[in-house]
């Protein structure tokens, strides 16, 4: 079943936000300015995750991920191979939005990160899809973010399939270029529809969905 609640629970005072993961992202200086924490949407039970790099101004106002123009194009993408948000989770590196949408520090990746780590374990997906440079590098990485900057750019592996062992979980990494890349440079979409048809091969060959 879909979680109807992380739209209310992500509300930045909620009293549900008192775990040691939610206190390390409230003591991030960008919890002070952000409307709300975003903690993500989609079916909480499902194996597979895909993971953006920060909410922008629409999601910080909404408390959700990816509800603006490159959510509009998630939406899209993700129909066309016959997912919906019964059949994904989506979160992201950051849960508070960074200042005019820059880029995360390696501090705030490392303070953030470890809300993103307990979804992991609670959600034990198969197969994760990396949107984008900084999630990608991140699982590339292994979490370790002092070798993110080691790591390939999202433009040298997109749709390459990576078989990494993560929190202790044999998972399928599937880096994907981030859907607001697309608004951007429009020639992206044939590389971008050409991927998920590897994500839909990767899931059909599970029987994820």
């Amino acid at each position: 079943m879909v979680e109807d609640m992380e739209k209310i629970e992500s509300n930045k005072n909620s009293e549900e936000f008192n775990f040691p993961e939610a206190e390390l992202v409230k003591k991030c200086p960008l919890f002070a300015d952000c409307t709300n924490i975003v903690v993500g949407k989609g079916n909480i039970n499902a194996k597979i995750l895909f993971v953006g790099e920060a909410p922008g101004r629409n999601e910080d106002l909404q408390g959700l991920p990816f509800v603006g123009a490159a959510g509009k194009n998630l939406d899209k993408l993700l129909e066309k191979v016959g997912l919906s948000m019964e059949d994904i989770y989506i979160a992201n590196i950051l849960k508070c939005r960074p200042p005019e949408n820059r880029n995360p520090s390696n501090e705030e990746i490392k303070t953030h990160t470890s809300w993103l780590l307990k979804q992991i374990r609670d959600m034990k997906p198969t197969v994760i899809c990396s949107l984008g440079n900084y999630a990608t590098k991140f699982f590339m990485s292994l979490g370790d973010i002092s070798k993110m900057k080691d790591q390939p750019g999202i433009t040298l592996i997109h749709g390459k399939v990576q078989n990494i062992d993560f929190e202790g979980l044999k998972i399928k990494l599937i880096p994907l270029f981030h859907p607001a890349a697309l608004i951007y440079n429009r020639s992206l979409m044939g590389e971008w529809e050409k991927d998920m048809e590897i994500v839909k091969k990767e899931i059909n060959q599970k029987n994820l969905v």
